[in-house]
């Protein structure tokens, strides 16, 4: 009986240990989670009410657990993306998807490389990037407008525009959101309508310095046609999904592509070649890709973004080429000016 008393009397303590050491763990794991949340909130300055402070705290924890999970295929290559914590940590998927993955995306025609007036060279260097020659603007931000579109578009007509005459200027992403009449602002929009109504109206996109951004669509601007402006005379635009390599001349030919992807996954994107984790069920998200990289391990496109140059590789991301990795080469644009 003594025994079983002092067996019982042991394992009571045992247990009380052992939970008490769960709780100290659990309190520190939250102790730990709340200042890194509040480390969060000091780097990107961000400031809630009572009320929103517990469910963006909750979105800042679920972020932290996707971050494991999407970043526990690096043991298997060096080259891949890794994800953590960056300005949208504090959103949840849902929100992320509605403010910044707003492009109307239309089915492209399939490129047919054997479609006359086509003419694709077969030889081009194993590397190559627009930013090189000095004809691609700086990364942009385009904060809570919606309007990823219109900054692809855009870049695109600043690059060609720069290779044809030797002069890069910074053109107005305000005008395109305010004035292309057949998209929807700040809502969201599709590249393809925007190229149309540029072709049609001929409308000259002036300089961002004379129509400013504003991150919130406002009433046209109009300016004479003597105005000083680029003026796009046409664009293609093909599905390449089975021709990459096309891609990769078009692009060397032409200049920096607008393409349309599926972002979803770019929510906690830090840097590096994203090669997993990244599907191409739903276009949402319209770049620029500048160049490629083909010399390394991993051929990989180089993509402007217009989330900032504290996202990604200073606002860049990189994707693996060959794979229609995000949906990259379903959507392809190339522009004339």
């Amino acid at each position: 009986m003594a025994f079983t008393s002092m067996f019982v009397v042991l394992t009571l303590c045992h247990g009380l240990l052992h939970g008490s050491n769960s709780v100290e763990l659990s309190k520190r794991n939250q102790t730990e989670g709340g200042q890194r949340f509040l480390n969060f909130q000091q780097q990107y300055g961000r400031i809630y009410s009572n009320e929103e402070f517990s469910e963006r705290q909750i979105y800042f924890q679920n972020s932290i657990k996707r971050h494991a999970l999407l970043n526990s295929v690096l043991k298997n290559s060096n080259n891949s993306a890794k994800y953590g914590i960056n300005q949208f940590s504090d959103l949840s998927p849902k929100q992320f998807k509605e403010r910044y993955l707003t492009v109307q995306a239309e089915a492209a025609p399939k490129f047919d490389i054997n479609r006359p007036g086509i003419h694709v060279k077969t030889s081009y260097p194993p590397r190559f990037d627009w930013r090189d020659s000095g004809f691609v603007g700086p990364v942009q931000n385009q904060k809570g407008c919606g309007g990823c579109w219109a900054f692809s578009v855009v870049g695109a007509i600043e690059s060609v525009s720069a290779k044809e005459d030797g002069k890069l200027q910074q053109l107005s992403v305000q005008q395109v959101i305010d004035c292309s009449y057949n998209n929807q602002g700040c809502n969201g929009g599709s590249p393809d309508e925007a190229l149309f109504w540029l072709t049609q109206t001929k409308l000259k996109l002036v300089n961002q310095a004379e129509y400013p951004y504003k991150a919130v669509a406002g009433i046209c601007q109009y300016f004479s046609q003597s105005h000083k402006g680029v003026v796009v005379k046409n664009y293609s635009a093909h599905d390449f999904r089975t021709h990459e390599e096309e891609m990769m001349s078009i692009l060397v030919e032409h200049g920096p592509l607008v393409v349309i992807v599926d972002a979803i996954s770019w929510q906690d994107y830090l840097g590096g070649i994203i090669q997993h984790h990244c599907s191409s069920h739903n276009a949402n998200h319209a770049v620029l890709i500048t160049g490629y990289d083909t010399t390394g391990e991993v051929p990989y496109w180089i993509v402007r973004n217009s989330w900032g140059t504290s996202w990604g590789n200073s606002g860049y991301v990189y994707i693996k080429k060959g794979d229609n990795m995000c949906g990259i080469a379903e959507n392809v644009a190339a522009v004339f000016v």
